[in-house]
C-alpha cells in the first residue's frame, strides 16, 4: 500500500472487508464474465450455433482477469464494457465471436449491479440482525431500570433504561422490513436489448418470440433472478437504484437517532458506550470519554442520508430510453452507501455489546425532577387523608416555586419532598411509597417484555445465524 494518493476511508478506516470485496473490480468484473457465460449457455439451449468448446473456455477463465490488459483497450477504446470483452476475448479465442452476442453494455452492467445489490442488502439484513439482537440483549437486562423520560430534551415522565433501548431497536425492525422487501422485490434486466425492445435477440432467433422469452427467462433462473422487471429502457429503471438508496438512508436514519440519544446520555453521565483501557479520547484533555463510536455513526450516517437526494436526482434526469449521466453517480453513490451503512452497524453493534451504565447516576437525575413529576400523586393521597383539595393544590404550588427557585438560583438540590414533609397540611401521607420511581413508569417494564416476545423473538428464530456476525472495528 502506497500512501501517495488518495484512499477511500470508506475502505481504508470503516467498513468491513466482506463488504469492500463485494464491491471490489475483481467480483464486479467477474460477475460480468459470468453472465456473459450465462448468455451463452442459454442461447445453446435454445439453439444458438455455439459450441461446448467455446463455453469451456469462457468458463475456465472468468476469474482470471488481465487487469492491466482491460485497462489498456479502455484507453484506446473509451468503452469499458468493450474493454473488457477483449481481455476476455483474448484469454477465449474460441469462444471470442460469440462472447455478449446480441447484447449491450446494460446487459453486464445492470445486470452485475443488480446481483451485488442484493447481496449487498443481504449483508446489510443480517447486520441490522445482529444489533437489533443486542438491543433486545440490553433492554432485557435494563427492562425495570426506572429513568428520566424527556421530552422536547426537557424532564418529562419516567420511563425505564430498556423501553427506550426498545425504541431504538424498534426503528431497526422497521428498517428491517424495509430491507427484505428491497431483496424480494429486485428483479433482473436480463436480456432486454439495446433499449429495451430485445429487437436484436428477435434477429438472432429470426423472429421467434416465444424463444427470446424463453432466453430472457433462462438467463434471469441463472444468474440467480426468479423473475425479471417487466419493462426496460436500455437500463432498468432507476427508480430501483433510489428505492435502495433509500432504505439505506433509513438505516442511517435510525443508527443516528440512537447515537446522537446515546452522545446525549453520556454527556449526563448516564449510560456510555464502550471505552478500551488503553484508548485516548482527547489529544488535549487526558480525563475524557469522548462517544467516539457513536460520534462516527453520526458522521457516516449524515453522508448516506446525503446521497439519497442523488439517487433521486439521477433517476429524475434519465431521459426517454435513458442517458450515460447516471453512470459516473452510480459508481460513486451506490457502493459507497452499502460502505457507509456497513460500517455504522458495525459499529452500532460493537457500542450495543459494550453499552455501560450507572444507576446511581441514573437515579440521582430521576431524584431531582421526581418531586414535581409525583405532585399530582402526593396532592390526591392528601385529600383522600381529609385534606382540602384547593388548599393543597395552594401549597404544593408554593412548595414547587419556591424548590425550583432553590435548584435554578443557588444550584443547590431539590427540597421539595422536604418541605411537604415539613407541612402539618400533608401530616399522615407515606412520602416515600409515593416517589417510588416504579410508580411512574406505567407498563413500560411489560412493554418491554411484550416487545421481546412479540416482535424480536420471532427475528431471532428468522435469522438464527445473523445473530453470531461479530462487529469488525477498524480503527
Amino acid at each position: 500500500m502506497t500512501h501517495d494518493n488518495y484512499e477511500n476511508p470508506l475502505i481504508a478506516r470503516y467498513a468491513s472487508d466482506a463488504m469492500s470485496r463485494l464491491w471490489s473490480d475483481q467480483r464486479k468484473f467477474g460477475l460480468w464474465r459470468r453472465l456473459w457465460v450465462a448468455l451463452a449457455e442459454a442461447q445453446q439451449e435454445l439453439g444458438l450455433p455455439i459450441r461446448d468448446e467455446q463455453l469451456e473456455q469462457l468458463r475456465c477463465h472468468v476469474d482470471d482477469i488481465d487487469f492491466a490488459a482491460a485497462e489498456n483497450y479502455e484507453r484506446k477504446l473509451r468503452h469499458d464494457v468493450m474493454a473488457h470483452i477483449h481481455a476476455y476475448g483474448d484469454l477465449c479465442p474460441a469462444a471470442r465471436p460469440i462472447i455478449h452476442w446480441g447484447a449491450t453494455s446494460c446487459f453486464v452492467t445492470d445486470n452485475a449491479d443488480l446481483i451485488l445489490m442484493r447481496e449487498g442488502l443481504e449483508m446489510v439484513r443480517d447486520r441490522l440482525v445482529a444489533v437489533i439482537d443486542r438491543l433486545g440483549r440490553f433492554a432485557t437486562e435494563y427492562r425495570a431500570l426506572p429513568c428520566l423520560g424527556f421530552t422536547h430534551l426537557q424532564p418529562a415522565q419516567p420511563t425505564t433504561v430498556g423501553k427506550r433501548a426498545c425504541l431504538w431497536a424498534y426503528d431497526l425492525v422497521l428498517d428491517l422490513a424495509e430491507v427484505e422487501h428491497r431483496i424480494v422485490a429486485l428483479r433482473a434486466r436480463s436480456t432486454k436489448g439495446t433499449t429495451g425492445t430485445q429487437a436484436s435477440f428477435l434477429s438472432l432467433f429470426q423472429g421467434d418470440h416465444d424463444r427470446v422469452r424463453q432466453l430472457e427467462q433462462i438467463v434471469a433462473r441463472k444468474i440467480g433472478f426468479d423473475g425479471v422487471f417487466a419493462v426496460t429502457g436500455q437500463t432498468y429503471s432507476r427508480k430501483v437504484d433510489s428505492q435502495v438508496v433509500d432504505t439505506l438512508s433509513g438505516v442511517a436514519q435510525s443508527a443516528h437517532k440512537a447515537a446522537t440519544d446515546l452522545r446525549l446520555l453520556q454527556s449526563r453521565k448516564e449510560i456510555e458506550e464502550p471505552f478500551e483501557a488503553s484508548q485516548i479520547g482527547s489529544s488535549a484533555m487526558p480525563y475524557k470519554r469522548n462517544p467516539m463510536r457513536s460520534e462516527r455513526i453520526c458522521a457516516l450516517a449524515r453522508f448516506v442520508i446525503s446521497l439519497q437526494s442523488s439517487a433521486a436526482n439521477t433517476m429524475a434526469t434519465q431521459w426517454m430510453e435513458r442517458t450515460l449521466d447516471d453512470s459516473a453517480n452510480r459508481r460513486l453513490v451506490i457502493p459507497q452507501a452499502f460502505l457507509a451503512v456497513d460500517a455504522i452497524l458495525a459499529l452500532y453493534q460493537n457500542v450495543a455489546s459494550g453499552l455501560v451504565v450507572y444507576p446511581h447516576v441514573i437515579a440521582r437525575s430521576l431524584r431531582e425532577e421526581l418531586p414535581f413529576m409525583a405532585a399530582e400523586e402526593i396532592l390526591m393521597a392528601a385529600v383522600a387523608a381529609g385534606g382540602d383539595r384547593q388548599d393543597l393544590h395552594e401549597r404544593l404550588r408554593v412548595h414547587s416555586h419556591a424548590a425550583g427557585a432553590v435548584v435554578k438560583q443557588q444550584g443547590r438540590p431539590n427540597d421539595l419532598l422536604d418541605r411537604i414533609a415539613a407541612d402539618p397540611a400533608f401530616a399522615g401521607i407515606e412520602l416515600d411509597r409515593l416517589i417510588d420511581p416504579l410508580q411512574f413508569v406505567g407498563r413500560a417494564p411489560q412493554q418491554v417484555d411484550e416487545f421481546l416476545s412479540e416482535v424480536l423473538q420471532p427475528i431471532r428464530e428468522k435469522y438464527r445465524d445473523s445473530n453470531q456476525i461479530t462487529a469488525e472495528i477498524k480503527v
